[in-house]
């Protein structure tokens, strides 16, 4: 026959405000990490992911869509796409480097940013006005006749 073991006394039970606060805290934790990046600095908002799912090849303009010294954001692909020169073509991100607000205008030769006053160049997606201080990334883009795509 064996003795009966002794267990250590638990303690008072948590309160209620105990458990809600700590379950509350737990899920902060948990959303801030999923909107956290892989560089470990910043978050993007949903929608402007840094490449679109698929294959690309659905069209997201005509050629004629797109002013020549300007261009078009299409914040539902993340993209931005730009005529520096006639007949040439660019995709960039939509996705500002900055804190990761969305760019929503294209203007005098640059991708503006709301947020913080970014400024990127429709040429190359460099940085024309800071606080940036990383391009935009290109998105690769086709041209089939008059129609563009995400590659």
């Amino acid at each position: 026959m064996t003795a009966p073991q002794e267990t250590a006394p638990l303690g008072p039970a948590p309160t209620r405000r105990t458990v809600v606060a700590a379950v509350g805290a737990a899920g902060i934790a948990a959303a801030l990490t999923a909107c956290g990046d892989s560089k470990g600095g910043g978050s993007e908002p949903a929608g402007n992911a840094a490449s679109a799912g698929g294959g690309g090849s659905e069209e997201l303009a005509r050629t004629s869509d797109i002013p020549e010294g300007g261009g078009k954001i299409f914040a539902d692909a993340g993209v931005v796409v730009t005529q520096p020169k006639k007949g040439e073509f660019k995709g960039f991100t939509s996705t500002c480097t900055h804190q990761g607000c969305a760019v929503t205008k294209v203007e005098g030769g640059t991708i503006d940013c709301p947020c913080h006053g970014s400024k990127f160049s429709i040429e190359d997606g460099s940085v024309k006005n800071p606080p940036a201080t990383r391009p935009l990334a290109e998105k690769k883009i086709t041209v089939s006749g008059d129609s563009i795509s995400l590659a």
